[in-house]
């Protein structure tokens, strides 16, 4: 035997010495003998899991923020001149929409002159011509969400059969004559 293979035959030695030491040092001989325990412990931690994903999905969100329908995705503009009176609207068609099981309105909106105090007016028409509006006040030149409940809207009394959803900025509702406000992501929320 030469010197090289005294080496190897020296490390295998000291490498199966050690690798049977750091067995019984970690606990690795001591794991399950039996695989069906292993897959029967598996399989129950993989349907808990599954058991408890699902209970989240079918529970009634916590969030009052839980988006359920947008009705007008992307940004709206109302660009208002005042120099003839008159009214700027945005209306949003609703064709008969059934609003009864949601709870509010979510909308963001912003205006561009950061000097000019605005007032927008917010209404809801059913198919009954029954009319119930709010005024949204002090509306900054930043990005702003709003969620306005449905109770607000007290004149209001069938959420079936929705016509329309209008905002408008009125004259007599802002300090400037002309400007731009902006609306988006709007939507109705359970």
């Amino acid at each position: 035997m030469n010197k090289k293979e005294i080496y190897e035959h020296l490390a295998n030695i000291y490498l199966d010495a050690s690798l049977k030491s750091s067995k019984k040092r970690f606990g690795l001989s001591s794991y399950p003998k039996k695989p069906r325990m292993v897959f029967a412990a598996g399989l129950a931690l993989i349907l808990g899991i599954a058991a408890f994903t699902v209970y989240l999905r079918l529970k009634p969100s916590d969030n009052p923020h839980r988006i359920a329908l947008f009705l007008f995705q992307g940004a709206a503009k109302i660009n208002f001149n005042f120099d003839p009176a008159s009214k700027e609207v945005l209306a949003l068609n609703l064709k008969q929409l059934d609003l009864s099981k949601y709870r509010s309105l979510g909308f963001s909106v912003r205006k561009t002159n950061s000097k000019d105090i605005i007032s927008l007016r917010i209404e809801f028409t059913n198919r009954f011509n029954e009319k119930s509006e709010i005024y949204i006040k002090d509306i900054s030149e930043k990005w702003t969400d709003h969620r306005i409940d449905f109770e607000r809207f007290i004149r209001m009394k069938h959420w079936t059969q929705m016509k329309e959803l209008s905002f408008s900025v009125e004259e007599w509702n802002t300090r400037e004559k002309s400007g731009i406000v902006f609306l988006d992501n709007i939507r109705v929320l359970k």
